[in-house]
């Protein structure tokens, strides 16, 4: 997301000509989209997007049970450690 917002940031300086980003090549301004572009393609081929999801999703059903063992005076439950 990093790359998107800079790459923005650059499309913007070059087509309004600020600063010495006016004089640069449009492959350096546009290099940082191809970034994220194989940024997102790398993430979902590896899992990487989905083990992060399944972790959020992980870590709000832990917070919604502690919660609710909170609720009727129990201790709440600490987090499985995790398998590599």
């Amino acid at each position: 997301m990093y790359l998107l917002g800079l790459g923005i940031i650059l499309l913007l300086m070059k087509w309004q000509e600020i600063g010495s980003v006016a004089t640069w090549s449009w492959w350096l301004v546009l290099a940082p989209f191809v970034g994220a572009a194989l940024w997102w393609t790398w993430a979902d081929a590896s899992g990487y997007t989905k083990r992060k999801a399944m972790e959020r999703e992980d870590q709000r059903k832990l917070d919604r049970i502690n919660r609710q063992r909170e609720a009727i005076g129990q201790k709440p439950k600490t987090a499985p450690p995790r398998r590599r």
